[in-house]
């Protein structure tokens, strides 16, 4: 078999990205899947056999090594019996058999796959790839992102920025206190993420426990099957159809969507304080802006970020739209829907690595920052009408408005201004000090609140 050359993939995850994303495969490649439904099935069948229904029990620790030594070329031998059965899960079933037989432990042969329907296997075996995957690889990615955020809300706590809504001048903030904002943001939405408790179905082909209840009537085949599916970490779903129904996978992803436009949110504000000055980005040596004009550094990895989380909500939404609908006890659009789960969670990763990296790269002109600041008196305006209206004036908000609003006002004119004004003496020496630097309220003490528990 020829090695593998990314430059024959088609999609960028598999790539131009494949070393970003690759431990992706470990969860979500087809090898991926095939071995964790070999999980399933292998512990069910010891399962069995800890409740005295199959036979063989003293062999339990050899049934296990057949997950424990499931490799890539053994993988091949089930993708063979598949190319024979024209069905997946069957030929998992005939390959475990086959090694069930070369240990000679023919006398629980019968008990592989018992009572099961494809999907028992399928759903067990996708939920647990996404838990393994968010404790193993989302989570420390997502919280390094997070952590990136928070230290640099701490960091910068202190340094005034003004503010812009509408795109116009607004009342300063600081640089830290904005990227508090979306630390908390990042943190509540992770931790949602972290509590939705995916369900698992398996009570057989369709839902009613029919083949468990009619060879062993004698055994509570509900609880056994709900103890079996808790002992893997999962919420045992009581009723379904054939397949489980993915409402809690729909609201993992939905999370997950929430989250990708907040990060999407960031990029964006990010590229925007690059492009007015407010932060300039660390240069990499030998790396190249622009073909043609020398002087460019293009703010890459924000964009990049946005163009990923947009194709992993793209994935999500189609999966979310589609996979709590199945006609009657079920049709097979999920089985196919699902293979591309790895591909939403993918684009995911490489948004949340490059804005990270992205993040980084970047450090505030605090030159430009004062500059503006400093050319922006106009934005003391509501300091001054809230002093009037704290001191008895009706038409403070008017008064300021005539001039301030459209037009370009000095500090000097301001303090001018307020030097006129009958007004408390205290009022007036704090409006008579102030300026747009100084006037960011609370902003470095909000930084405080940032912080969810972590996951």
């Amino acid at each position: 078999m020829e090695e593998y050359n990314s430059l024959f993939a088609i999609s960028p995850i598999d790539g131009r990205y494949r070393n970003m994303v690759k431990d992706i495969e470990n969860y979500f490649s087809e090898y991926a899947y095939i071995k964790f439904r070999v999980f399933i099935e292998v512990k069910w069948l010891i399962y069995l056999m800890d409740h005295n229904i199959s036979g063989g029990a003293e062999s339990k620790d050899k049934i296990l090594e057949i997950y424990n030594r499931f490799d890539i070329e053994e993988a091949k031998k089930v993708k063979e019996i598949e190319a024979k059965t024209n069905h997946d899960v069957k030929a998992i079933e005939y390959y475990i058999r086959s090694k069930v037989e070369e240990m000679n432990l023919s006398d629980c042969s019968n008990y592989i796959h018992f009572a099961c329907t494809s999907d028992d296997i399928n759903n067990l075996a996708q939920a647990k790839m996404i838990m393994d995957f968010l404790s193993e690889v989302y989570y420390p990615k997502l919280n390094e992102l997070i952590d990136i955020v928070s230290n640099k809300s701490e960091e910068y706590k202190d340094v005034p920025m003004l503010a812009h809504t509408h795109g116009q001048k607004a009342t300063p903030t600081t640089i830290g206190k904005e990227f508090a904002v979306f630390a908390y943001r990042l943190n509540r939405i992770a931790d949602k993420i972290s509590k939705v408790a995916l369900t698992g179905k398996f009570s057989g082909a369709v839902g009613n426990f029919n083949a468990h209840s009619i060879s062993y009537p004698e055994l509570d085949w509900i609880e056994l099957n709900k103890n079996f599916v808790e002992s893997l970490g999962i919420e045992f779903n009581y009723l379904t159809t054939q397949i489980e129904s993915h409402d809690t996978l729909c609201e993992l992803l939905s999370e997950m969507k929430l989250l990708n436009n907040v990060i999407t949110d960031l990029d964006q504000d990010m590229w925007m304080y690059i492009s007015y000055g407010y932060f300039t980005q660390k240069l990499v040596e030998n790396e190249v802006g622009s073909s043609v004009m020398p002087h460019k550094v293009n703010p890459i990895n924000f964009e990049n970020s946005m163009a990923n989380t947009s194709m992993a909500n793209s994935v999500f939404d189609a999966l979310i739209n589609n996979l709590q609908i199945s006609r009657m006890q079920r049709d097979l659009r999920d089985s196919s829907l699902l293979r591309n789960l790895g591909t939403g969670f993918g684009y995911t990763l490489i948004s949340i690595i490059q804005t990270g990296k992205g993040l980084n790269k970047c450090v505030p002109n605090k030159n430009v920052l004062d500059e503006e600041l400093e050319n922006s008196p106009e934005v003391l305006a509501e300091a001054i009408q809230t002093i009037l209206r704290k001191n008895g004036y009706d038409n403070a908000y008017e008064m300021l408005k005539e001039i301030t609003r459209g037009k370009k006002v000095t500090l000097e004119e301001l303090r001018e201004f307020v030097k006129n004004l009958d007004i408390n003496e205290v009022d007036k020496s704090v409006l008579l000090e102030l300026t747009p630097q100084k006037y960011i309220g609370y902003a470095a003490r909000l930084c405080e609140y940032k912080n969810i528990k972590n996951r």
